[in-house]
């Protein structure tokens, strides 16, 4: 019993020091911090993931340190991020919380889950994975960051997920998903197993989400659609254009606040409105313009191949109009900042295999010829 006090204690001490030394910058600062480490775009996004950011440390802070009742304090904040894919909605969770907050942060792919009774992880290891991000340590974990990627996948409707084999089932609408995260999202003592297994006889942990903040990102595909099919349904007279004059197939779509702020939209996109009402706020992000990809490109993509090849013996010069062909290739795919390094990865791939682990010492020149890339190799 005596030796169960101290390790009690020690886990608590360490606890302490862990939150006394949290860094607690300015949102300001913060927003400075992510520009450089190489987030571009966003301002209003990142504004207020900021602000967010700050005033969860410092919520913590005082109930921890300052010994201030949580009735006495705001309560948690959860936050969404909606749009398109490639526009730095994880990206800005994960350098935000892991590396400036250095907060436990577990990012989640929400589509693998499912209700529990039904094949697929079951709800609650959502929380398991925010143990492992924590070290495994319970009370670590209960003041961390959940990001619930892909959340727009479990409107009912929206997931396809098909399961072969005799008696497999899975809850395809995604409302099972939804009911159980209700609880999750408000405060509640969940049952965590400490382990990623569908084994109930593991070991478990009574872990409390008063203090975990959970953002949810999607890109919500369909979504402007259904918001302006409702805005018009709504509106007086005849002859309206059906889809608001909207491409039904176009991925790289901006939201307006109010598309995003009006539950019955998520409502009409497959969402119980009580788990939207569980959000603080909800955060549009546009698509990324060609000069933010143009700068993301030259500073993040071009910068990390240049030290590769480097590393390799290799110089590479890239060519400033090979720039704005890959911008322009990534807009016409509506891939965002995600499809940047995707052409110029395949571009270089020759040169690469045929020449990585060689002696030579060379440069490596892209550019465009007759509107195509070329890849030219000097030796020096």
């Amino acid at each position: 019993m005596e030796t169960h006090r101290k390790v009690r204690k020690q886990g608590l001490e360490h606890f302490v020091k862990f939150v006394r030394d949290l860094p607690d910058p300015t949102p300001r600062a913060m927003f400075g911090m992510l520009h450089d480490q190489g987030y571009r775009g966003q301002d209003g996004a990142r504004r207020a993931l900021c602000l967010m950011a700050y005033r969860h440390v410092r919520r913590i802070k005082r109930i921890y340190l300052d010994g201030i009742e949580r009735t006495e304090v705001p309560r948690k904040s959860n936050y969404m991020l909606v749009g398109p894919t490639g526009c730095g909605k994880t990206f800005l969770v994960e350098q935000l919380f892991g590396k400036i907050l250095k907060l436990p942060t577990a990012l989640v792919d929400i589509t693998t889950y499912s209700e529990t009774g039904y094949v697929g992880q079951d709800p609650s290891t959502i929380l398991t994975r925010l143990l492992h991000a924590a070290e495994d340590n319970p009370m670590l974990a209960s003041i961390g960051i959940v990001c619930l990627d892909e959340f727009d996948k479990i409107a009912s409707g929206q997931n396809n997920a098909i399961f072969a084999g005799a008696g497999t089932t899975k809850d395809v609408t995604g409302m099972g998903v939804q009911r159980e995260l209700l609880k999750m999202l408000e405060t509640s003592e969940v049952v965590v197993p400490m382990e990623l297994t569908h084994s109930s006889y593991g070991d478990h942990v009574v872990m409390s989400t008063a203090d975990v903040a959970f953002i949810a990102a999607g890109a919500f595909s369909g979504f402007q659609q259904v918001a302006r099919h409702r805005a018009a349904r709504d509106q007086i007279g005849f002859g309206r254009d059906k889809t608001g004059g909207i491409d039904g197939d176009a991925i790289a779509v901006d939201f307006t606040e109010d598309q995003v702020e009006n539950v019955a939209n998520f409502q009409a996109y497959g969402f119980l409105p009580e788990l939207i009402a569980r959000f603080t706020r909800i955060i549009p992000f546009r698509a990324l313009d060609a000069g933010t990809l143009k700068e993301i490109l030259r500073s993040d993509v071009i910068t990390r191949m240049e030290r590769e090849f480097k590393a390799e013996g290799f110089r590479l010069e890239v060519a400033e109009e090979v720039l704005d062909a890959i911008v322009a290739e990534a807009l016409r795919r509506e891939t965002g900042a995600r499809g940047l390094a995707s052409t110029l990865t395949r571009t270089l791939e020759d040169v690469a295999f045929e020449h990585f682990g060689s002696e030579d010492a060379s440069t490596v020149r892209v550019r465009m010829i007759e509107g195509e890339l070329d890849v030219v190799l000097d030796a020096t």
